[in-house]
């Protein structure tokens, strides 16, 4: 009998210490899109849609067209001749509108820089909570290897005495 618990108290094994269960203590991940869109004005949509339509192929070549008509259409005289060669009032119109589009462009491109901005920041905070998980996530894997070892030393030596017992 003594021989039984001198083998039991051999073969037990020490409870596993494992590190407490994670909680996780910070914000919900914020959407980049969502913040942007809550901060912008009117003026700003605005400047983004006129950005986004005049940065575009059909803007191009919408304008090309017009311009190409305006030419031929003063050069061949169908019309009378309301801005005749070399086209100032041509040149006018397309100095006003590059004089409003072009800040309104600067302005988009501004907002964009922010947009970049706060999407840096929110990726580093996502970094942050990362590593903090994946820190966790290493200890917990430790305490389960040092279980593990000690788990296979167990059954080493079980079967070690089983061997030699028969």
């Amino acid at each position: 009998m003594a021989a039984t618990a001198d083998h039991d108290k051999e073969c037990t094994m020490k409870h596993p210490v494992f590190p407490p269960p994670y909680r996780r203590e910070h914000d919900p991940i914020k959407n980049v899109n969502e913040v942007v869109k809550k901060q912008l004005t009117a003026g700003q949509r605005a400047s983004d849609w006129i950005a986004a339509k005049i940065g575009s192929w059909p803007f191009i070549i919408g304008q090309s067209v017009l311009l190409a008509l305006w030419a031929i259409l003063n050069i061949t005289a169908w019309l009378r001749h309301w801005d005749p060669y070399p086209f100032i009032f041509m040149n006018l119109l397309l100095s006003l509108q590059a004089a409003y589009t072009a800040p309104m462009i600067m302005m988009s491109q501004n907002r964009a820089a922010v947009r970049d901005r706060v999407e840096a920041h929110i990726d580093y905070e996502v970094n942050l909570m990362a590593e903090t998980e994946i820190k966790v996530i290493l200890e917990n894997l430790e305490a389960q290897n040092i279980a593990m070892a000690e788990i296979h030393k167990l059954i080493v030596d079980m079967q070690a005495r089983n061997k030699e017992e028969t």
